[in-house]
């Protein structure tokens, strides 16, 4: 087996590799002047299981589409190199939001990114929290491995709530509902306590959001509102206003993927939220909005991608 991570997803990798009790494989990335690179392996594939961390955010360095490039290409070389199966970890999927058509001649952009994977010869792919996990499934035709972040927020949250009357859990758009019962559910039976449930109306046509109608009771409760990610912010700050006019103590919001793009500092850092929980997943979340300050809360998943590893490369348990 060998564990690679393309240079911009070092820091994610290497406590994949170290969970692994493995060193990363030794690879080369060279920049040509025109904007152009190549990407290569200097060692030998031939007959191994290759794993790959490259996650597809945005950043100063390289945009998202930079990042899926570079590994698409990386895992062309490593086919044509002999390698007998190669597994892409990609903590976060860019571009799976747009999985459906919501106008005429709308493009499905999930499906288009797994025809370009399976194109260059992926076997498995490895990814946490898409935005719709259906359309994940039938977009991939080869192995897929779908983790959650929810076991790591609700041991994060366990502590938070001990001493409170009620907590709801809040979905801030009707199509989150599904994520967010899920997420209630193993709240309750880990902490062992009555948790319930409200979502809100969200409407989102040509970057404006609209819709007002609130579902439930958060009057006296500490409020988590449950996503998948957080970009620009607007979504979690009209969720805790919401929250706040109907009478919530508390206000937390339980997040995969901090994108926060630069808009999520005015959105967020004035809103009249407790806490954002998020995870590694894309890069120093920290970094990306420095608005929150204590506020955020970011968690670590290489423990998480570690199990997956070794599930698929049939690695003994560490329990074992």
């Amino acid at each position: 087996m060998r564990i690679f991570a393309l240079q911009s997803s070092l820091p994610f990798g290497t406590p994949v590799a170290s969970a692994l009790g493995a060193a990363l494989a030794s690879h080369e990335e060279r920049d040509f002047e025109d904007g152009e690179f190549k990407v290569r392996t200097l060692e030998s594939v031939r007959g191994e299981h290759v794993f790959i961390c490259q996650s597809l955010h945005g950043d100063a360095g390289e945009s998202a589409n930079d990042k899926f490039c570079r590994l698409l290409f990386f895992i062309g070389s490593l086919k044509d190199a002999a390698a007998a199966e190669v597994t892409a970890i990609v903590p976060y999927l860019a571009y799976s939001r747009k999985d459906r058509r919501t106008k005429a001649r709308d493009p499905v952009t999930t499906r288009y990114v797994a025809a370009l994977f399976e194109a260059v010869g992926l076997d498995t792919i490895v990814t946490m929290d898409v935005h719709n996990v259906a359309a994940f499934e039938n977009a991939f035709r080869c192995r897929k491995e779908h983790l959650e972040a929810a076991p790591l927020m609700v041991a994060h949250f366990n502590a938070r709530i001990a001493a409170k009357k009620r907590v709801v859990v809040l979905s801030p758009d009707a199509g989150g509902v599904k994520r967010a019962k899920a997420f209630a559910e193993l709240l309750a039976s880990s902490a062992r306590r009555t948790v319930e449930l409200a979502f809100m109306e969200k409407y989102r046509s040509e970057g404006r959001v609209s819709g007002s109608a609130f579902a439930g009771d958060v009057g006296d409760a500490a409020v988590i509102i449950v996503d998948d990610l957080a970009s620009t912010g607007t979504t979690i700050a009209r969720a805790a206003r919401a929250s706040r006019e109907r009478g919530a103590t508390e206000v937390h919001a339980a997040v995969t993927h901090g994108v926060f793009t630069a808009d999520a500092a005015t959105s967020l850092g004035g809103a009249d939220i407790d806490s954002i929980v998020a995870t590694d997943t894309v890069g120093d979340v920290r970094a990306r909005c420095p608005a929150l300050g204590a506020r955020l809360v970011v968690l670590e998943t290489a423990s998480l991608f570690a199990a997956a590893v070794r599930r698929i490369a049939r690695m003994p348990s560490l329990s074992l």
